[in-house]
């Protein structure tokens, strides 16, 4: 595809990276399709000097154009990439050297400006062969590719495996997923279909995709690298930092780029809504914009409305946001929603769900969730988890998932690590197959031909015999704070008990005046949590922004909160 573009339309921009580390302006640097082939040839020749087919080419650089070029080289070289993220200088290196362990690459691809730090992290992992490491920006790129100036490899050359997409930390081992040429063009075509074919969205010819998120997490992967490629679009992309700097940034982009279209977890949203001013985007509109997915986290509709809200007078409308769900073992994407402000959010009754048992009740009380499409490829069903028989209408259950964009496993995993893949259904519906399916450990249900995500089966907090989604507890916090929020069960006297960490920025002129707030807030959620879900919490934990440990794509890390909490780890704003 890559090649292809190259050859119809060699002169046309394909990527654009803004740096805004060498000036707070931005400094933009741009790749046209030809410039992306040609350079990919010459990368893959290098990584060829290192490696064999179906080798690992571990990816430790900064994000930018040369993390592309070394993901796309990686793949051309027959090669599997093994796209990372580069740890922050006086972090731990543990994440790195499992997943050199894990791997034993041939090659570590970075940029010149990381390498010292990078042959530190080889030099700690104590790899029995040690791998080469290539900096992507010494690289001659200019230099022809064959004696025919064509492709040095035929794609035949490549293994079935693209590359793994290693877990972002939610828990202590990282475990890579195994993704095939076959689930990256599947999954494509899968998300195309739901966001614009099914939705009857137009695709423009000049549509771009924005984005900020990390190379390295499926979703920044899928719709920054290879989305563009996939679909011949042009790529407006920055990094993670630059958006956590300056949110409005982002809303920058997408209005000065007509026909965007991007993602970002929930939390962005609330932030870039509370960050951006008006004059972040005097004399822009973002009217134009063909929307936003929504997700890695769940979406909160009150975040959704709250971002509509707020860029409702720049032209942005509520039909342009678009929740989504999906997870790496299924390459990233399975299902999305519509959502719109005229059409309120189905509530449901807390103590029925906390049940297993699904009845909706009045707007403004319950738990409110969006809606999504119960996707017809891949396939959906909602799961009994002890009986593996697919649920009465009616009954929450594990989602579970079945289709050509669901992986085969994970890397080097045994037996008794892979049981989340190959499950099959007892007795399936008609129409249904029994197998293979992918069991996501998500809970949801299927209501009024809507399917609805309630949470993680491993987070489900189990409070004097009742079941509590920790989601629930955070939304009704965040109504209050505004920021992100950990609820989490801890043992004490034999027991479980309830207690959120809460991020909040501290306001008062005086300390005797900040204490005061603090203690407000305390008592408001206090109330809020006790009125919402019947419960009382045992502890309330302040803590300033970013205290609150988190995947690389944003996910609440919620087994690390109570490992600090237990440790008494949180340095406490009111303390």
């Amino acid at each position: 595809m890559l090649h292809g573009r190259a050859s119809l339309r060699p002169d046309d921009v394909a990527f654009t990276f803004t740096d805004y580390e060498k000036a707070a302006a931005g400094v933009p640097e741009r790749m046209t399709w030809a410039q992306l082939s040609q350079r990919t040839l010459r990368v893959a020749r290098e990584i060829r000097l290192h490696g064999s087919v179906g080798d690992r080419a571990v990816i430790l650089a900064p994000q930018g154009l040369e993390y592309i070029l070394a993901f796309l080289g990686a793949m051309q070289a027959g090669l599997i990439a093994v796209p990372l993220p580069l740890p922050h200088r006086g972090s731990s290196h543990d994440r790195v050297g499992a997943v050199f362990t894990d791997t034993s690459p041939s090659v570590v691809l970075t940029t010149s400006a990381a390498a010292a730090d990078v042959g530190d992290y080889v030099d700690q992992a104590r790899l029995d062969i040690v791998p080469k490491i290539v900096e992507i920006d010494s690289l001659d790129l200019s230099i022809g590719t064959g004696p025919d100036g064509g492709p040095s490899f035929e794609t035949a050359d490549g293994p079935n495996i693209a590359y793994l997409q290693y877990s972002s930390g939610s828990t202590r081992t990282p475990t890579g997923v195994m993704l095939s040429h076959r689930n990256l063009q599947v999954n494509f075509e899968q998300l195309m279909r739901s966001f614009f074919a099914d939705s009857r969205v137009r695709l423009p010819s000049d549509t771009v995709l924005v984005s900020w998120l990390p190379f390295y997490h499926d979703m920044g992967l899928v719709l920054g690298v290879c989305a563009p490629i996939l679909g011949g679009f042009r790529a407006e992309l920055t990094s993670p930092v630059a958006f956590l700097e300056r949110p409005a940034r982002w809303m920058r982009a997408l209005a000065e780029n007509p026909h965007a279209f991007s993602s970002a977890p929930n939390f962005a949203f609330d932030m870039a809504a509370r960050k951006t001013t008006d004059s972040d985007l005097a004399g822009l509109d973002l009217g134009e914009v063909l929307g936003i997915i929504s997700g890695a986290e769940r979406v909160e509709p009150a975040t959704l409305r709250r971002f509509v809200d707020r860029f409702s007078h720049f032209n942005f409308r509520d039909h342009m946001m678009r929740p989504s769900y999906g997870l790496a073992e299924a390459t990233v994407f399975v299902t999305s929603g519509t959502w719109s402000e005229s059409s309120p959010a189905a509530h449901f009754d807390v103590d029925e769900l906390a049940a297993g048992r699904v009845k909706r009740c009045a707007a403004g009380t319950g738990t409110s969730l969006v809606p999504y499409t119960v996707p017809r490829s891949p396939t959906l069903r909602i799961v009994d988890g002890e009986t593996h028989s697919e649920c009465a209408p009616g009954l929450v259950g594990e989602i579970w998932v079945h289709g050509e964009n669901v992986a085969d496993g994970y890397w080097g995993k045994p037996p008794e690590e892979q049981q989340c893949f190959g499950a099959t259904l007892v007795d399936p519906s008609p129409g249904t197959p029994d197998g293979p399916w992918l069991k996501t450990g998500d809970l949801g249900f299927i209501s009024d031909g809507d399917l609805f995500i309630v949470g993680r089966i491993k987070d489900l907090l189990i409070i004097r015999g009742r079941n509590h989604y920790p989601e629930d507890i955070e939304a009704t916090v965040q109504e209050i704070t505004r920021g992100r929020v950990a609820a989490i069960s801890v043992p004490l006297d034999s027991t479980e008990k309830l207690v959120t960490v809460i991020e909040v920025h501290k306001r008062g002129a005086s300390n005797v005046e900040v204490m005061g707030w603090l203690r407000g807030v305390k008592s408001d959620v206090t109330s809020a949590i006790s009125n919402a879900h019947g419960l009382n919490v045992e502890d309330l934990v302040l803590v300033q922004p970013g205290s609150i440990p988190t995947t690389t794509s944003g996910k609440i890390r919620r087994a690390a909160c109570v490992e600090q909490y237990r440790q008494d780890q949180f340095t406490r704003l009111d303390a």
